[in-house]
């Protein structure tokens, strides 16, 4: 069997919230086909036209190469080999960022792709799945701005059995601390004592000083763990913050390479890497993250914001590691969360959501919403 093509399609929904951090409107979808008629897909979260010209060229010479040059023609048996053919043909040019989300979405259907090829899921090829559910916690973006509000956004999770919550931040956050105390204790009250609540600071704050401000109220309403406080450049920013009493969880918004979170984690005092497996090499690159965090007795909890594409990718790798970790479940409104797949991924009653067991990933896409929401220049 022989890779004949591979595709990057752009989709994009109206977004209400345009002016704000929410990449769940605005998707690119990876395909990969062969000549046996099998074909495998994945996503990534990144800025679609740049991964459209990563992924169909034309190659500006060896070390610059587009990944269809790179891949078609190709056997497609082997994943792990074809992810160092495209980290070398575009070291030129990558290595990190954009190259490494585009080699991500390609990886990933390239897993799937595999997993078809010998009829087996994901997880099982990864070693195979040591549980069949995992815990979710539901990520709201953006948070209301009254207590009635916020409550009402946690009881629609709760609607949708989702135990555990993650609220990420605006700069306004810091406008009104007293405010945000009030909002996050509704949260809390109405998510209840025994849930999880983790804050995303999604790189609100400039100086670790600035994000310290918030450390009272967080902890006043039991945050289980900070994400993305800074800027990624501040390491030292990071450790300083490490040292008051929070846990801080990195990588979803800018680290795309191992050796970026060996960084944090060995200066920067993260306790948490979250990778998103779209933008860090998929699955080839989000193992050699898990090994180096597992090394350090560090954590590790995928970021997860897109379709079910990604949800699917997730679960497959949390399924085959050695700790229980949660799933990210996004609650965007966007169509393209939840009409991309034609399979969806309910949470249970007990708050936890189904491994799914058929080859590879184990979703299809929905023609008709890849149709309707397709984006062309």
């Amino acid at each position: 069997m022989k890779i004949t093509a591979v595709e990057a399609i752009h989709l994009r929904a109206e977004d209400p919230l345009i002016e704000l951090f929410d990449g769940s409107y605005d998707d690119c979808i990876l395909v990969v086909r062969t000549d046996g008629g099998l074909t495998g897909i994945g996503e990534t979260e990144s800025m679609a036209p740049a991964i459209q010209a990563i992924v169909r060229g034309p190659s500006a010479h060896n070390h610059a190469r587009s990944l269809s040059a790179v891949l078609v023609g190709a056997d497609p048996s082997d994943p792990v080999d074809l992810w160092h053919r495209m980290y070398e043909s575009t070291d030129y040019v990558g290595r990190r960022g954009l190259a490494m989300h585009a080699i991500g979405g390609v990886d990933l259907a390239l897993w799937d792709l595999c997993g078809k090829i010998e009829g087996k899921p994901v997880h099982e090829l990864l070693g195979g799945a040591k549980r069949d559910r995992l815990p979710a916690y539901g990520t709201i973006y953006p948070m209301a701005q009254t207590p009635e509000e916020v409550r009402a956004q946690v009881a629609e999770g709760q609607a949708k059995n989702l135990r555990n919550f993650k609220f990420a931040a605006d700069p306004w956050w810091l406008d009104n601390i007293a405010l945000t105390g009030r909002l996050l204790a509704a949260a809390r009250a109405q998510a209840g004592e025994n849930a999880h609540l983790i804050v995303d600071a999604a790189l609100s704050y400039r100086t670790a000083a600035e994000g310290l401000r918030l450390y009272p109220i967080f902890k006043d309403v039991g945050i289980w763990f900070l994400e993305a406080p800074l800027p990624l450049d501040d390491v030292e920013g990071h450790l300083e913050m490490s040292r008051h009493g929070l846990t801080i969880g990195v990588g979803d918004l800018g680290l795309t390479h191992v050796h970026d979170f060996i960084e944090m984690m060995d200066r920067g005092g993260a306790g948490i890497c979250q990778p998103d497996i779209s933008q860090v090499g998929g699955f080839t690159g989000i193992l050699q993250i898990a090994a180096a965090a597992y090394a350090r007795s560090k954590r590790v909890i995928t970021h997860g914001y897109k379709t079910n594409i990604e949800i699917a990718a997730n679960l497959h790798f949390l399924a085959a590691q050695p700790n229980v970790e949660p799933l990210e479940f996004s609650l965007s409104h966007s169509p393209l969360r939840w009409n991309t797949t034609r399979e969806h991924f309910p949470v249970e009653v007990d708050g936890c959501v189904r491994v799914p067991h058929a080859p590879g990933l184990g979703v299809t896409l929905n023609e008709e919403t890849i149709e309707r929401y397709r984006f062309v220049q």
